[in-house]
């Protein structure tokens, strides 16, 4: 039995919490917009979107609220990600998608195996200076919940669920690792968040040619202007009930597929095909695709777009709240064993990105498609343009389907690099 005594949140409410998160994006959105030197120097450092991730963070790590057990991380996901998701797709235009495959396809396939690589890489390293912190015996082998971590860099939560139940980690081990994943991983994200922020200058320095990409922001962004008209209460009423109808629609299909999978081809489960949030964003995805070629995708001439992005910031904000940035302190060695691992992923990508000139665009979402997932990938597509978000969701949905079967893998290889 755990003996760490739980500390009670100050505010349980999930109302006031609610409000306290649509402060903070009132409070970030309004001071950014405001025409004060001092203030724009702050967010050319601090991105707002960065910001909003990392306020919430805050207040969870100093006990505030809970964000880790509230159920407002799984409305945020299982609510608002499909249906900002649908928004955003509406415009997709597939040739344009089909000339990106080429450098997107290969940072993502790099990201995997940064991942793949990185993890035995980093537990032999720490085992030749403190093979204490990588070693362990039965349940507390520390390649076991490090394999869990892999499923969640290479595939997603489900993934390493999926991992957990095959590697069979002890409930301590699993906790430390968690925390490894949330502050290594978000702490990256936070750094690619920043660079997107500095994307020209990070694309003169790897002298990469962004035309594809540049070409496609500024297509996006003409045709919006030319066809920009003011939304009408039927406009935002229409963009609600296509992303929320939609939303269900995924849902109502998911559920029986991934019963039926679970229930008649259980062995399938390894490549997450019987996880209910797989087929969510699979079929959200479809859904906003085959819509794309229907008279809906004139809503983005009334600001579906923009409906989404407002839907992906409230998802933000649930995604933060869930961050501790005391965890850590528990167990600082396997914090250095995520570092030494994200870094041969980030350096990994940096050569080939640099080798074949390759945007920071396709960097940093081929890295988040694995990383991060679904939800990071699109926070970072969104954050170079929202109409670039289908990347990234493209790629991550992928990464779910071979995340348990790559991260089970790496998890072979840290177990050969661990100490005897």
């Amino acid at each position: 039995m755990d003996n760490v005594q739980q500390i009670e949140p100050l505010i349980s409410n999930n109302t006031v919490i609610v409000g306290i998160l649509m402060a903070i994006l009132g409070l970030v959105f309004y001071t950014s917009s405001i025409n004060n030197k001092f203030i724009k120097g702050f967010y050319d450092i601090i991105p707002p979107l960065l910001l909003c991730y990392f306020l919430p963070g805050i207040l969870n790590s100093f006990h505030v609220f809970d964000g880790a057990n509230s159920p407002l991380t799984t409305i945020g996901s299982r609510y608002f990600l499909p249906a900002c998701l649908i928004l955003f797709i509406l415009n997709l235009d597939i040739k344009e998608m089909w000339a990106l495959r080429k450098r997107a396809g290969l940072m993502f396939i790099t990201g995997t195996v940064g991942v793949l690589l990185g993890g035995p890489l980093a537990v032999w390293l720490t085992a030749l200076v403190a093979p204490q912190v990588v070693g362990g015996i039965g349940p507390d082998e520390v390649w076991r919940g490090l394999g869990t971590l892999a499923g969640s860099w290479i595939g997603g939560s489900a993934n390493q669920v999926a991992l957990k139940e095959i590697l069979q980690p002890s409930p301590t081990l699993f906790s430390s690792i968690i925390a490894v994943d949330v502050f290594v991983a978000y702490s990256w994200m936070a750094l690619l968040l920043y660079g997107a922020s500095k994307s020209k200058m990070m694309d003169k320095f790897f002298k990469a040619d962004s035309r594809d990409v540049d070409e496609l922001m500024v297509k996006l962004e003409k045709k919006a202007q030319e066809n920009a008209k003011m939304p009408q209460t039927k406009d935002i009423i229409l963009m609600l009930s296509i992303a929320f109808a939609g939303t269900g629609l995924a849902t109502f299909l998911a559920e029986p597929v991934a019963a039926y999978i679970a229930e008649n081809h259980p062995q399938l489960e390894t490549f997450s095909l019987t996880n209910t949030f797989f087929w969510i964003v699979l079929f959200a995805t479809i859904i906003s695709v085959a819509l794309s070629f229907t008279p809906a995708r004139k809503l983005e001439d009334v600001g579906a777009s923009k409906m989404g992005t407002a839907l992906l910031y409230i998802l933000i904000v649930t995604i933060g709240m869930q961050m501790d940035i005391l965890a850590i302190l528990q167990n600082p060695g396997l914090f250095i064993v995520g570092i030494i691992w994200i870094s041969f992923h980030a350096v990994l990508l940096f050569i080939v990105a640099k080798i074949f000139k390759i945007p920071f665009f396709y960097y940093a979402v081929g890295s988040l498609s694995n990383v991060g997932g679904v939800a990071s990938a699109s926070v970072m597509s969104a954050a170079f343009h929202p109409s670039l978000i289908s990347v990234g969701v493209i790629l991550s949905v992928f990464s779910y389907a071979i995340g348990t079967y790559a991260g089970w893998l790496t998890a072979v290889l840290m177990q050969l690099a661990s100490p005897i």
